[in-house]
């Protein structure tokens, strides 16, 4: 009887539970996809470095995956909240034909049992599914070879998310059972009834509030964007309390100004239901201005989350032709009494019996240079007090890398590039990181020249060049200066010894051997301790890099932060679109006798409809509108920190975040829309 009595339940409510059965599948489904990376990576051809990135992107994923769950699991106890709700006056009427609260709660238990094995079920097929997916995704963002791949199930995954699934349904279980024990039956038959009075908001307070919101935002869009540079963390967190505060205000102001605003426009007030429908949208929003406010910052995040982490991963790949041109770089220096000195790299491998050419085909043996003649602040002129209060965190100190000529365009011509023509009193200044860049262009307009060891030079170009020497997955070269080599000689100012060269092999099997020789030699003629006996009053920087070595770095760190964001940001959609959806159930739910006399006094069905889908469009595009905006800035106050990897295809990336958006937000719009129009209709 018990079984039976479920079963029917459950039919007769399938559409209220379609949010929520929605809402568990793709929760489970994306859970279970996340956790199964490392079987579906298992089978892929990957060297030791990325697989080594592998894992560690899933003990991140892990860690990522308790924060997931706890907030899947605060959905599914807000949308065990609306269901109860929606059953209240079934829970009386079983109360009044004797049945007692525990049997009633077995009722429950037994319907959650239900539709949490099945969610789960169809979730993990989902998920299966999706994972196959996931596979040639992983494959491309880390540039893996599939052809060893087959059809994986992971059963630590199926585990994993049945143990997260089941401790969260015991959670929501317990709240079913505390709920119906505490709920009183007058309470329940009662709970359907609610005052067809709306209580309209004071509109010129509403006005005055949304203003001063307005105001409000505008200024920390300003801080956030315009004056990022003079941000520390307490005005930065400043600003994002007063975006959060004035999104709240926002929301609560447009509850009261909106009607107001409609009612005031008579002809269109009083067309069709448009009266009823405003009251209605009104409604909603003023009973949800909290939650709208938390939905519009969590579409914000997510916005920003996905289109960022695309960008990074789209422009880390990308830059590794342009930034990383030669196989093999060697940098070694010192630093003693707060000046660079160089260690010799050739002395180094003579000293070992090296050959530190062994295996090259191009290279370059060269120094680079820096003085304290040659700091930001030198280049300043009447611009000082112009940096101190725009970039108050610049150290203007700091002495800037100069290059001979000759150096630069033999390393050019290793790298493929362009080389460059100076006259004996002329100098270019390279500098590929853009916010570096801003400032030395500012610089050179109103300050030409430098003086370098007893010689005036002027800019070739007015403003930077962009380039750089060493070799990068990103464009960091924050200000390199090419002069002429008469400035350079007998200067004493070598720096950095360096060395840079491409391999004589040419397949990829050979280059791994020449690099495996070239990193083994390294590590033979350049021993730190040794080093540091010498220069015991030192601190030494010995580096060595490989071109295999930036790019399975630069793929690797593209590829955790793609999978995190799309991780987090999937996770904040189906949250935002399943709180909206229940919220807009629920006021249907209990606006279903306004429905009934709207019929009653003869209004079409279509126009009843009509009316139900501008509701739920204008409930869902609300956040989103916001969200949206916010987006707009955040992804500027983004660049800032996004320039250090470069923002290639940026508008590929914003598409990709807003085809998520229209499929699992638009879903859950659509589902909910239907389920409206389904329960009104009954």
């Amino acid at each position: 009887m018990l079984f039976k009595l479920t079963l029917g339940n459950v039919k007769r409510s399938l559409r209220d539970y379609a949010v929520y059965f929605f809402t568990l599948v793709i929760g489970v489904s994306i859970f279970y996809v996340f956790n199964a990376i490392d079987s579906q990576t298992a089978f892929l051809k990957m060297n030791e470095s990325t697989r080594d990135i592998v894992r560690l992107l899933v003990n991140m994923l892990s860690g990522v995956s308790v924060f997931v769950s706890a907030v899947l699991g605060l959905l599914i106890v807000y949308a065990s909240r609306f269901l109860m709700k929606r059953r209240s006056r079934e829970f009386a009427l079983y109360q009044l034909l004797g049945m007692s609260k525990g049997r009633i709660s077995a009722i429950l238990l037994t319907e959650s049992l239900f539709i949490g094995l099945s969610s789960l079920g169809a979730g993990l097929a989902v998920g299966i599914g999706l994972s196959q997916l996931m596979s040639a995704l992983v494959a491309d963002l880390f540039e893996a070879d599939m052809s060893d791949y087959h059809f994986t199930v992971s059963l630590f995954a199926i585990i994993k998310t049945a143990v997260y699934f089941g401790i969260m349904y015991l959670v929501v279980l317990l709240f079913n059972g505390i709920a119906i024990g505490k709920c009183r039956l007058i309470t329940l038959l009662q709970s359907g009834r609610k005052s067809e009075r709306q209580r309209l908001k004071n509109p010129i307070l509403c006005v005055i509030v949304f203003i001063i919101a307005s105001i409000g935002l505008g200024y920390a869009y300003k801080n956030v964007t315009g004056n990022f540079r003079t941000l520390n963390n307490k005005r930065l967190l400043a600003m994002i309390a007063i975006g959060c505060v004035t999104t709240l205000l926002i929301f609560w102001s447009v509850s009261g100004m909106l009607l107001r605003i409609f009612m005031s426009i008579k002809k269109v007030y009083h067309k069709g239901l448009n009266c009823f429908t405003f009251r209605q949208i009104s409604s909603k929003v003023n009973t949800t201005v909290v939650s709208m406010t938390v939905i519009c910052l969590m579409l914000f995040v997510t916005i920003c989350t996905l289109a960022a982490s695309f960008s990074v991963r789209n422009s880390l790949n990308a830059n590794i032709k342009e930034y990383c041109p030669a196989d093999f770089e060697i940098a070694l220096y010192r630093i003693e009494n707060n000046t660079v000195k160089p260690i010799d790299i050739k002395e180094q491998y003579e000293q070992a019996g090296i050959e530190l050419t062994s295996g090259f085909e191009d290279y370059l043996l060269f120094y680079m240079h820096n003085t304290p003649q040659l700091t930001i602040k030198s280049l300043c002129g009447e611009n000082y007090g112009y940096l101190l209060e725009n970039y108050p965190f610049l150290d203007l100190d700091i002495q800037l890398d100069i290059i001979k000529l000759s150096d630069y365009n033999a390393l050019m011509e290793i790298y493929g590039h362009e080389q460059l023509k100076l006259n004996d009193d002329e100098y270019t200044l390279l500098c590929n990181y853009t916010s570096m860049a801003d400032i030395y262009n500012v610089l050179l307009k109103s300050k030409n020249d430098i003086q370098l060891f007893g010689k005036t030079l002027y800019s070739r170009d007015g403003k930077c060049v962009d380039g750089a020497v060493y070799l990068s997955s990103q464009p960091i070269n924050a200000g390199i200066f090419v002069v002429p080599d008469s400035v350079l000689e007998n200067s004493g100012s070598e720096a950095a010894s360096i060395f840079i060269g491409n391999y004589s092999a040419k397949t990829d099997e050979e280059k791994e051997k020449a690099e495996e020789n070239a990193l083994a030699s390294y590590r033979k003629a350049v021993d730190r301790d040794s080093l540091q006996s010498k220069y015991p009053d030192s601190v030494l920087t010995l580096s060595v890099q490989t071109k295999r070595d930036i790019t399975d770095s630069s793929i690797g760190l593209g590829g955790i932060i793609a999978l995190i964001g799309l991780y987090i940001g999937v996770v904040f959609l189906i949250c935002s679109g399943a709180v909206l959806a229940l919220k807009t159930l629920s006021d249907t739910a209990d606006s279903l006798g306004r429905y009934e006399t709207l019929r009653n006094i003869g209004a079409d069905e279509k126009d009843i409809t009509r009316s139900l889908f501008i509701q739920t469009a204008v409930f869902f595009l609300l956040p989103l509108a916001l969200a949206s905006l916010h987006s707009v800035f955040g992804m500027k106050f983004a660049g800032f920190f996004l320039e250090v990897f470069g923002t290639q295809r940026i508008g590929i990336s914003i598409a990709l975040t807003c085809i998520m958006l229209a499929i699992i937000y638009g879903g859950y719009f659509l589902i909910s829309y239907f389920s409206q129009k389904a329960m009104i209709k009954k």
